[in-house]
């Protein structure tokens, strides 16, 4: 017995095919941008200078292109997909990728970097809401959270359908349904990290208290969980167009849909 069940008829008595589920939108949190920080004047007696120099650029690039592209994607949630949004979401979240490995490498060894250096990050839609500490494992989960809402960004133009020139109805293709798919399992794979492997190295004290609410832990999990019943959303979306897919497939599928869910409005609920 599944979650849901239906037989539509048309009115020969013929079973018909479900017709497509339509634009899916896409919940994307504020971005959160980091600010400069002089890595020099406090790393110069402790790092090689070739180090120290490369850790700065890595970070300035994504300084600058945060500050650059972050009010674009708010200002326009609902553009079409054009190759310039996509391409510059996709050049920022490699420039955290390079900037990330580097940055774990230096507070896994135990480098004065975890302490001495104090990282400030906003949110881009509330300048007021500005967080400053002097941990470095807070510099992992602001860039974590960055790349998975950049992530939800990509996967939401993905799903924008692009206006059609023959007057027909605007479509999102199968291929970027199925591309949206491996997006959101990467979001939900960074926030999952996030929660598993950052939070614990701050202290309990200071993660209640003075995290911004971005980067609590009850909302990093709801944002993971959201990620997940999208990527189930999409895939019974893509199964009820499907001719190929069985009854219990879709079943399966919308089960998971509404476990997901559920667990979203649970973690919201909570204190």
């Amino acid at each position: 017995m599944g979650c849901i069940a239906s037989t539509p008829k048309d009115a020969g008595g013929n079973r018909r095919r479900p017709a497509s589920i339509g634009e899916l939108s896409v919940y994307v949190p504020g971005f959160r941008i980091p600010k400069p920080v002089d890595f020099s004047q406090a790393l110069g007696d402790q790092l090689s200078k070739n180090l120290v120099e490369r850790l700065s650029a890595l970070r300035t690039r994504i300084v600058v292109m945060a500050g650059q592209e972050a009010p674009t994607v708010t200002r326009t949630r609902r553009r079409s997909a054009t190759q310039h949004g996509g391409s510059t979401l996709a050049d920022l979240h490699q420039a955290l990728e390079d900037y990330l490995p580097v940055l774990l490498g230096l507070v896994k060894d135990g480098s004065q970097l975890q302490h001495n250096i104090q990282f400030v990050w906003v949110n881009q839609e509330d300048e007021a809401e500005e967080t400053s500490m002097s941990n470095a494992w807070y510099e992992v989960l602001s860039v974590l959270h960055l790349m998975a809402v950049l992530s939800l960004s990509q996967a939401n133009l993905l799903l924008l359908p692009r206006t059609s020139a023959d007057g027909y109805q605007p479509k999102v293709s199968e291929e970027s349904r199925r591309a949206s798919v491996d997006i959101f399992l990467k979001a939900a794979g960074y926030l999952d990290c996030a929660v598993r492997h950052v939070l614990p190295h701050l202290p309990a004290a200071l993660s209640r208290r003075d995290l911004p609410v971005d980067l609590a832990e009850g909302v990093l999990r709801a944002l993971c969980l959201q990620a997940l019943g999208q990527t189930v959303d999409i895939q019974l979306g893509m199964a009820i167009d499907s001719a190929k897919a069985t009854l219990a497939v879709k079943r399966r599928l919308a089960c998971e849909m509404v476990k997901y869910w559920q667990q979203v409005l649970l973690q919201n609920l909570l204190p």
